[in-house]
């Protein structure tokens, strides 16, 4: 259980961290946010794919294609239906002149729900890791997690402080999307350990969580400023590297 709370605490932190990231540089560049970002997704592809798909199919015997593929795409719709009932957005437009700022705080506190929206399921992804009991595998799927909430955290800091959000409201913002994947966390392991026969099940739905969240949002985002190259090639090495790590220490 120590180690559930601790890994709780460092995906939810990550988020923290990024935002603290943000803070110190408020010019972070489209294109290194972009490839920081597109990383990330290939490590969460990696991920999802070996730390809970594959595993899914592993306990599912009998039925496990059936489970696996039918649990990916209960996951993808349960998320798709939370986008479409909890109104958000995925990028502000921040003006210059203080009315469009004015506007534009609650395009902003709208973007920063479409990220704890999504911090919520990664989350379950973190703590439903832990039902197969290989806690090396789980702390990989954490780890993955966490290094793309880093990016998310930097890239909520400069909209919040562009549209006249304060300092203290936007650490306070920051933290508060963070503390979603700690719940979200906590919700997986439980679930995992309350109805364990529905493992295989819980392993892909969160996979499916996982697969959602980089086709629909993190992709579309690291190509829509021009850096496609570089963000595609960013996603391969983040993939390769979480493929390589699992091979060594999972």
């Amino acid at each position: 259980m120590e180690i559930v709370l601790i890994t709780a605490l460092g995906v939810g932190g990550a988020t923290a961290f990024g935002a603290l990231i943000g803070f110190v540089f408020k010019n972070i560049s489209h294109k290194f946010l972009d490839i920081v970002l597109s990383f990330a997704a290939g490590v969460m592809l990696s991920a999802s794919i070996f730390g809970l798909i594959i595993p899914s199919l592993e306990y599912g015997q009998k039925y496990n294609v059936i489970i696996t593929v039918g649990g990916i795409f209960t996951g993808a719709l349960c998320l798709n239906l939370i986008d479409k009932l909890i109104p958000h957005l995925h990028n502000p437009l921040i003006g210059d002149s203080e009315e469009h700022k004015n506007k534009s705080i609650d395009k902003v506190l709208l973007f920063v729900t479409a990220i704890a929206i999504h911090n919520l399921p990664e989350g379950v992804a973190a703590g439903v890791g832990f039902g197969t009991g290989d806690t090396k595998q789980a702390l990989i799927i954490a780890g993955g997690i966490a290094l793309q909430n880093i990016p998310e955290g930097m890239i909520i800091i400069a909209p919040m402080l562009a549209s006249g959000i304060s300092a203290r409201k936007t650490i306070i913002i920051a933290l508060l999307t963070g503390a979603v994947e700690v719940f979200g966390t906590f919700l997986g392991y439980f679930a995992v350990n309350i109805t364990g026969v529905l493992l295989p099940f819980l392993l892909s739905f969160a996979g499916g969580f996982m697969l959602y969240v980089i086709s629909d949002e993190m992709i579309p985002e690291t190509h829509s400023h021009g850096n496609e190259r570089g963000a595609t090639f960013a996603l391969l090495i983040g993939f390769c590297v979480m493929l390589v790590t699992d091979h060594l220490f999972g």
